[in-house]
């Protein structure tokens, strides 16, 4: 958690409340007596811990959006604190709201008010939020709407709205930074890593309504000229993403946080026999040194949730293992965020304990290693990075499938000795695992490409 927005007598607190493996941003912005709380996550917890921290008493919250990404907490939190839940009037939702309109003003306390802009291109019915006081507009939360040099991505709703939608985003992004002054600070749901903006949001932290009328494309470039580049950058996104806009428009209960029941070793055995998931949380060298076979390992210490949720058939029946109750605990309080509220079980400890047969290996590497090998014999090389990387820069030769796509292409995968690489070694983990567990003779490569490829002596190209 992070605060944003420094206070002074006459303005509000405003924090952030991070979600790093989702790339997305909650917000709590309060007057030191009552807070509103706009676009939480699942795992609500963490956002009543912080209103206790500071003091105060959530009476409001918001949603910008019926998001695309994650499980709203906003219901239950309503729920939980007796607060109003202010959704956009037009959102088709199964439960009882707050209806809020284009131009509504919601009155949170004497001091702090907030007006809602109607600002769709992300979605048709997404509002941003102006944060008043008695300075004036000191801030603007932007959900999916102006991000941090970007927008969000307009093609979540499908094909035959894109076109329609990056239009109204860049009109929406002109009308934020036409109506608001230029110190009113920017604070986007999206844009921190999240699939729910085309291309880099970059690395910045923090902006304001000025620095993004400076320097933000949809702000400084022809609307033909930004329309045209924005939907060249649009890539895949999650599968999971199906899924969570109708969960958030039928009204999401609070996470059950509680412990998995036990696995032991024959729950475990049975699980890879039935053909279900058994997913090693560990990092990725402590999987290869010793691990159940057939498991798959998607480490906790990355974008678990984002990767997890994109491979696993919807519903396939999942067992987590991990180094200790609270790496478990940190894993599933990241799947209830995109709504994979059920675990089969869980065992912790080491995978000795979880197997009574031998455990795998698999053979680790650098770049140098497979510069080295690929002198003495024949191997494949396999980039599991997005088409983009790929298409930037690549090892000569090397066969191309996006992480995401190696379970429906397994068939794809050239025999023989398979060498696995993607920007840093996590995708290439996850990918190692899945093709280990399908009878590949595989090796990670575990290094960072672009600081080390080149380096390495290894032949690279791109297609330009």
């Amino acid at each position: 958690m992070t605060t944003t927005h420094a206070p002074t007598p006459t303005e509000p607190v405003v924090i952030a409340i991070d979600t790093p493996s989702l790339g997305d941003r909650s917000y709590l912005a309060h007057d030191g007596t009552v807070a509103l709380v706009v676009d939480p996550q699942r795992d609500i917890d963490r956002v009543l811990a912080l209103a206790a921290e500071q003091g105060v008493r959530i009476t409001h919250v918001f949603e910008t959006h019926l998001h695309n990404d994650y499980v709203t907490g906003g219901l239950a939190l309503a729920r939980s604190t007796g607060a109003a839940y202010h959704v956009n009037a037009d959102d088709d939702v199964a439960f009882e709201r707050t209806p809020v309109r284009d131009g509504d003003t919601v009155d949170v306390s004497p001091t702090l008010a907030v007006r809602a802009i109607a600002t769709p291109g992300h979605t048709f019915t997404h509002l941003s939020y102006a944060l008043e006081s008695a300075a004036g507009v000191v801030a603007v939360f932007t959900g999916g709407a102006l991000l941090y040099g970007t927008t969000g991505r307009p093609d979540l709703l499908g094909p035959d709205h894109t076109h329609d939608l990056v239009h109204h985003q860049f009109d929406s992004a002109h009308r934020l930074a036409d109506e608001l002054p230029d110190v009113a600070e920017v604070l986007p749901t999206h844009g921190f890593g999240s699939f729910c903006s085309p291309g880099s949001a970059g690395g910045a932290t923090s902006s304001t309504i000025g620095a993004e009328r400076r320097a933000n494309p949809v702000l400084t470039r022809p609307e033909s000229e930004w329309v045209e580049q924005t939907l060249a950058d649009l890539e895949a996104y999650p599968a999971y993403y199906a899924h969570m806009a109708p969960a958030n428009a039928a009204g999401p209960v609070a996470a059950d946080l509680s412990a998995p029941r036990r696995a032991d070793r024959d729950a475990i055995a049975a699980s890879l026999a039935a053909g279900e998931w058994v997913v090693d949380l560990r990092t990725r060298t402590a999987f290869a040194a010793g691990h159940v076979t057939g498991t798959l390992n998607i480490g906790v210490d990355g974008q678990f949730a984002t990767y997890l949720g994109w491979l696993i058939p919807w519903g396939t029946p999942l067992t987590l293992l991990g180094e200790s109750p609270a790496q478990v605990a940190e894993a599933q309080r990241e799947l209830v965020r995109i709504g994979i509220d059920h675990l089969e079980g869980a065992a912790t400890g080491s995978p000795e304990e979880w197997t009574e047969g031998p455990l795998g290996r698999l053979e680790r590497a650098d770049f140098a290693d497979l510069a080295q090998v690929r002198h003495h014999r024949r191997v494949v090389v396999l980039d599991v990075r997005r088409e983009s990387e790929h298409e930037e820069s690549h090892i000569a030769g090397a066969v191309n499938i996006p992480v995401h796509e190696i379970l429906a292409r397994l068939d794809e995968v050239p025999a023989g000795e398979v060498w696995v690489h993607c920007a840093s070694g996590y995708r290439a983990s996850i990918a190692a695992s899945v093709l280990a567990a399908h009878g590949h003779h595989v090796v990670a490569v575990d290094d960072d490409f672009t600081a080390r490829a080149r380096l390495s002596g290894l032949p690279l190209t791109s297609a330009a």
